[in-house]
């Protein structure tokens, strides 16, 4: 399972030219399950991205995480962070989990948020979506478990 995450002033989806959801101050979540992918993995991710200390404390160091600021959290499914681009110039898809194994761990990723109280917005799975956003910083990481 893997996580391209952005630390983020602000972020919506749009669909269809409406949006569909939205979040303040947090973290954007790009979030791709592989094969093989479980729920001890989204449970594990999960854990690293909201005690992640990459929001900035009094002194401009990256000493707090999603928790401690109370940061929101945009959770948009993304199939694309599983292609490999090592061979030829087409990327392939073979990591990819089945589109109802990955919306089963997408959908337990977000309920794990929620029972952790934390604010959450999410993209809908499988549709074509626009994404906004206000990266601060800027601040972008790759988490992989």
């Amino acid at each position: 399972m893997k996580a391209l995450i952005q630390r983020v002033k602000k972020a919506s989806v749009s669909i269809e030219g409406a949006v569909y959801a939205s979040i303040g101050f947090g973290m954007l979540v790009f979030l791709g399950v592989e094969k093989g992918d479980t729920r001890e993995n989204a449970q594990k991710l999960f854990e690293k991205l909201v005690n992640l200390r990459i929001f900035e404390d009094e002194n401009e160091k990256m000493n707090l995480s999603l928790k401690d600021v109370k940061g929101e959290m945009l959770i948009v499914s993304q199939f694309t962070l599983c292609g490999d681009c090592k061979k030829g110039t087409r990327p392939s898809f073979d990591k990819s989990a089945p589109p109802a194994q990955a919306n089963e761990l997408y959908e337990f990723f977000i309920s794990l948020a929620k029972e952790n109280k934390i604010p959450c917005a999410t993209g809908r799975f499988g549709a074509m979506m626009d994404v906004e956003l206000i990266n601060d910083g800027p601040v972008t990481f790759m988490v992989e478990k």
